[in-house]
């Protein structure tokens, strides 16, 4: 036969019906194991090529899932992304990816992606990473009885299941940390201040720092925007103030800002860590190759990803998802309940699930840093 196979060709060279072949198709245990046989083989014999969305209609739902994210070029993506593939490459759904510019994405004008989603219907639910200032047309989805999970850390989390990390707690270890290292001038250069994020790192800055008994100094506060010119910008302020007021430890909220205060630092002939300890927030893949290497707080982006696909496709299937293989997942996606290691906001409607961070020691902050004894007396710091 001439031209593209179609399911009822499949159906009648394996002498089964179209809703077996279907079956088959959408992954149903209800199928006699040598007939599923069969029916792959013929397939791979015939090079026939499944509709996704024919196969979805025919059982009555679609098994594409949307994953909405931001620009491909933010380092932190693949590991999001590779964590949402290896859950999903285990179930009968496949992924349909839309990008959303930087621009569009700050400025929330990407309300024709959503009417789209919306009037298509192509998708069985959408997995938002890092919406932004859109997250508003996300909702909208919500609103409109979509299945919708968000990871973010820009806004705070509304009516939507939500997964983040947690950022207040990451900051408090990082700060801890230098003060172990007997710093007590340290300061600190902030994200964009309209992101949560930001914010919650801050404020565990400030509770590190309280809880050793030193003050907040204001000069010591920068705030920056994420980026290594923001973060070089930053630097460069609090490495022109006079040397005794300068610190001698830097917390900065991001990887890329801390990578400008190497800019900054080599600049002003200022050695790390021997003239300033630095430690970032990120943990994204080059800043164990910098040198030297960065100490930073490590987001748990790929876990992210899979705690954000896992919650979704609870959502659209209930008690059970079978997954395909040995996949270390106990076989099953199960209604969503995960563990109290993982900070879930129980009691509250929707989810909430926050990620814990971890502190990742590397070179950048050096040994532990030696002052006078009058001065370590004077701060009331004692280790």
């Amino acid at each position: 036969m001439a031209g593209k196979r179609t399911i009822d060709d499949i159906a009648r060279l394996a002498g089964v019906s179209k809703a077996t072949v279907s079956r088959v198709l959408n992954h149903k245990p209800d199928v006699d194991p040598l007939t599923r046989e069969r029916i792959l083989h013929i397939m791979e014999e015939e090079g026939f090529v499944p509709s996704i969305t024919a196969s979805g209609l025919a059982g009555g739902r679609s098994r594409l899932i949307g994953v909405l994210v931001p620009s491909f070029t933010w380092p932190l993506i693949p590991d999001v992304m590779r964590g949402v593939a290896e859950v999903v490459g285990l179930t009968p759904y496949e992924m349909v990816l839309y990008s959303i510019n930087d621009s569009i994405r700050d400025n929330g004008s990407n309300g024709d992606v959503i009417d789209h989603i919306l009037a298509t219907k192509l998708t069985a639910g959408i997995l938002a990473i890092l919406p932004g200032q859109s997250s508003k047309h996300v909702v909208r989805l919500h609103k409109h009885g979509f299945p919708v999970v968000m990871i973010d850390d820009q806004e705070l989390p509304g009516e939507l299941p939500w997964i983040g990390a947690d950022n207040r707690e990451g900051a408090h270890a990082a700060v801890c940390h230098l003060l172990h290292l007997g710093h007590r001038r340290i300061a600190h250069i902030q994200g964009p201040l309209k992101h949560l994020c930001s914010r919650e790192r801050y404020q565990g800055y400030c509770q590190a720092l309280e809880e050793a008994g030193l003050r907040i100094d204001p000069e010591l506060v920068l705030e920056g925007d994420f980026t290594p010119v923001g973060g070089r910008s930053a630097a460069s302020k609090l490495f022109a103030l006079p040397v005794e007021q300068r610190p001698t430890a830097i917390f900065a909220a991001s990887d890329p800002m801390a990578y400008g205060v190497f800019a900054a630092a080599e600049e002003y002939g200022l050695h790390i860590p021997r003239d300033i300890a630095l430690v970032g927030f990120d943990d994204i893949a080059s800043s164990a190759h910098v040198r030297p290497a960065l100490t930073t707080v490590r987001q748990p982006f790929y876990e992210m990803g899979q705690h954000g696909i896992k919650l979704l496709l609870s959502m659209l299937n209930g008690p059970r998802v079978p997954l395909r293989g040995d996949t270390g997942l106990n076989g099953f996606l199960s209604s969503y309940s995960a563990s109290s290691e993982i900070g879930v906001k129980e009691n509250s409607d929707p989810v909430r699930i926050q990620l814990p961070t971890s502190l990742i020691v590397r070179a950048s902050c050096g040994s532990p840093h030696h002052f006078s004894d009058s001065a370590i007396s004077a701060s009331g710091l004692s280790f």
